[in-house]
């Protein structure tokens, strides 16, 4: 890019952030969940002042899970969820999935530990006629089934048990448990507490398992622009924390301290390395339908499938089809206003 057109787009960033301060702000209600690496980038916003300086005034509602988050999703605009809670979101409640925050696939596994952890890591098979702990109708459930997938087996071969997290995480440090299925954090504090060792993870199977970001269809529509500008600033602080790790951890162990999370600096490092993101031209790479079906509809389709299987959608709620609520119209927004992608593109 040459000197001339990187001062025109910085001018142009100028005079719409100042043009945005002079005007009334519009109000915008997020909801989020505390101790995700995916809501950091809300945190930071706040921190450096991006909100206002696209023209916005963001208030962050905070729930402990995807479901009771879903369930009051008239109370909020735009929000940061699972991939679960977004298809539930868009049976029951008409919500658009309009980009995705990062890729989990790395950061929900099965882990073993125990005396025969070695073994089963060697050969994968020995899991046949094991009980399995883990969060059912979860990311993680997902995982571990593609995961059993991999190595040949069926869901009939072993038993599995629903738990959450924490209980999981007692049950293997206490050698109650010998095999859980885990999401991060926790994949590190089992770690650390039960020395339990990593077998497989949604990455190693081959599955998808993004955050989403999701809208309500109908204030969407009404508001197109605060949706654009929403993303841009999400989509720079993202860009901002990938290259600027050292700020980044220093971040998240303030954000995860805020949501009752401890756990060490190389579980924060390990967690920056595991989930990866997506800048603007990856994430409209991924909602682009010039190949049926996009990546993106590839993968709410799965997940969608996954919750039909495990009973997640009931009987009489049909599989949806991802073209009535996976959209990638308010990245295309974002795309087509020079400031607003000259703002997303930033890292600094």
């Amino acid at each position: 890019m040459n000197i001339l057109r990187r001062t025109f787009i910085a001018a142009t960033v100028a005079l719409a952030a100042a043009g945005a301060v002079a005007q009334d702000l519009k109000e915008i209600r997020i909801s989020s969940q505390p101790a995700l690496m995916a809501s950091v980038p809300f945190l930071l916003a706040e921190e450096k002042g991006w909100w206002k300086e696209v023209g916005l005034k963001a208030t962050v509602i905070n729930f402990a899970a995807g479901a009771p988050q879903i369930a009051a999703s008239k109370s909020w605009d735009v929000g940061l969820t699972g991939s679960v809670p977004a298809v539930l979101g868009a049976v029951r409640f008409g919500l658009q999935t309009i980009a995705f925050s990062d890729d989990q696939s790395a950061t929900n596994a099965i882990y073993v530990n125990g005396p025969n952890a070695d073994a089963i890591i060697k050969n994968p098979a020995l899991l046949k006629g094991s009980t399995i702990f883990l969060t059912g109708n979860s990311t993680v459930d997902l995982a571990v089934r593609s995961c059993i997938a991999k190595f040949g087996l069926t869901k009939a071969d072993l038993t599995a048990r629903s738990m959450d997290q924490a209980q999981i995480i007692a049950a293997m440090s206490s050698g109650s448990a010998e095999i859980g299925g885990l999401w991060a954090p926790n994949t590190y504090t089992v770690e650390e507490k039960a020395r339990a060792k990593q077998l497989c993870s949604g990455k190693d199977a081959g599955v998808l398992v993004p955050g989403t970001l999701v809208a309500r269809a109908e204030w969407a529509k009404e508001n197109p622009q605060v949706v654009a500008q929403f993303l841009s600033v999400y989509l720079r602080a993202q860009r901002y924390l990938a290259t600027h790790r050292k700020e980044a951890v220093a971040l998240m162990k303030k954000h995860y301290a805020t949501g009752g999370v401890e756990i060490s600096e190389l579980a924060m490092n390990r967690e920056y390395d595991l989930r990866p993101t997506f800048d603007l031209a990856g994430q409209l790479a991924m909602f682009n339908r010039t190949a049926q079906p996009s990546k993106a509809d590839a993968t709410m389709n799965t997940i969608a499938a996954f919750m039909k299987e495990v009973g997640s959608l009931r009987a009489d709620e049909s599989l949806p089809d991802p073209k009535t609520f996976v959209t990638g119209d308010y990245l295309k927004a974002v795309d087509r206003d020079p400031a607003l992608k000259a703002f997303a593109d930033r890292s600094n």
